[in-house]
């Protein structure tokens, strides 16, 4: 019988295949690019902005800035296609930019500067449509790369977590509770179409209530994510001091406990899931009807390679030795923690929710989740704060063996 890893590179293999003959098939695209309407909305839009700001109405002028962004940066899908098709980080500067706009209205800024600073916005927008050129005129190709690339990049963090939490209930002597874990991540998919669904047509949510819902989400996810992080570290210092801690963990899992790892992997899950269906709404809405297969065959491609992704860990993390592991889940879920906390501050900055103060030369980081704000950082600079104040207690009170083992026999 084979090893379920070496199917999961087969499955690996075939997406490969399916997505060459797809590229290859596909058309050349035009020599326009879609996204010339949508930025020249944009500036007519700020340009508006501006001719109110100058006549001293701020509040029409901020609504206005508001509309460049969320009704035609965001809706028109230019934000997704500047991530897949340029760089998540140039994805971010032109976020800032627009937020930097906004501010300036917002504060009654001088006219020059607001002129200047939108300037530079339209700059950056008419050069990435160029580089993103004919990519939406390009027929099946861009339907499939599109599609692929939205449902991979937007479950493959949520696959590492559940992975890596169903691998330590299986390590720990508690595979029983894994189907709570495969529970949650089911409610959070039904929870994440609902709430697409309900932001989209029953409760007409605005862009910027969505940002505020998305930043409010990720900060929860923070705040799980961190406590669970720490509570397995100091089972790493746990099996440090004595050598049968393995079988004690099994008693470790608490309500408590039971619950954080359920919300953790709930949260992985639901704070990406509705975000993608919204993705898909506007991908398929905004294609031709002949590009809908494709489409469709690159989700079946991208569900595929995260297929493959859970195997390989589900099968995988199992074999690494219990304190390798419970260093590697500890560290990486508390790295999702602090990538997600500038993440939220940010999607609560595009809200309007957080004030943004700008840290002059710095450029975002969309890997650790660091971007040009003081608030972000210094919720960020928190969490290193916290954590390492935290170990170190641990380490400079950690018990004795002797110790150790009393308390492990009560």
């Amino acid at each position: 019988m084979k090893h379920p890893t070496t199917y999961s590179g087969a499955i690996l293999l075939l997406v490969l295949l399916l997505a060459v003959v797809s590229c290859t098939a596909a058309p050349e695209g035009g020599k326009a690019s879609k996204w010339d309407r949508p930025v020249s909305k944009i500036e007519d839009t700020l340009n508006r902005a501006l001719a109110a700001s100058e006549k001293g109405d701020r509040e029409a002028a901020t609504q206005l800035s508001k509309d460049a962004y969320f009704d035609v940066f965001e809706s028109s899908g230019m934000e997704a296609a500047m991530r897949l098709g340029i760089s998540a980080r140039r994805a971010s500067e032109v976020e800032f930019a627009f937020t930097d706009v906004r501010k300036l209205i917002r504060n009654g800024t001088n006219p020059s500067e607001i002129r200047q600073a939108v300037s530079k916005l339209m700059t950056m927008l008419r050069e990435d449509a160029a580089r993103l050129g004919g990519s939406g005129e390009s027929g099946a190709t861009a339907g499939f790369l599109s599609s692929f690339f939205i449902i991979v990049r937007e479950g493959f963090e949520a696959i590492l977590i559940i992975g890596a939490i169903i691998a330590y209930l299986i390590k720990s002597g508690n595979a029983d509770k894994v189907r709570t874990i495969y529970q949650s991540a089911l409610v959070a998919v039904l929870a994440s179409i609902a709430t697409a669904v309900a932001v989209r047509y029953v409760f007409n949510i605005s862009g910027a209530s969505q940002e505020f819902l998305e930043g409010a989400t990720m900060l929860l996810a923070v705040a799980v994510l961190f406590s669970v992080s720490f509570w397995l570290l100091s089972k790493v210092q746990a099996q440090q001091w004595q050598h049968y801690i393995q079988s004690k963990l099994a008693r470790s899992l608490t309500t408590g406990s039971t619950l954080a790892l359920w919300s953790a992997a709930f949260l992985a899950v639901y704070r990406e899931g509705a975000e993608t269906v919204l993705f898909y709404q506007a991908l398929v809405s905004g294609a031709d009807r002949s590009d809908i297969g494709a489409i469709g065959l690159g989700f079946a491609a991208g569900v595929a390679v995260l297929a493959a992704l859970f195997i390989t860990i589900r099968w995988g993390s199992v074999k690494i030795p219990i304190k390798p592991f419970f260093i590697g889940t500890g560290v990486f879920l508390y790295y999702m923690a602090f990538v997600l906390a500038g993440k939220g501050i940010k999607e609560l900055q595009e809200a309007g929710a957080v004030e943004i103060t700008s840290v002059p030369g710095l450029s975002p980081v969309d890997l650790v989740g660091i971007y040009p704000s003081w608030e972000g950082l210094a919720l960020q600079s928190a969490l290193v704060l916290v954590a390492a104040l935290g170990l170190a207690y641990r380490f400079l009170n950690k018990p004795q063996p002797a110790d150790a083992e009393r308390r492990a026999a009560m």
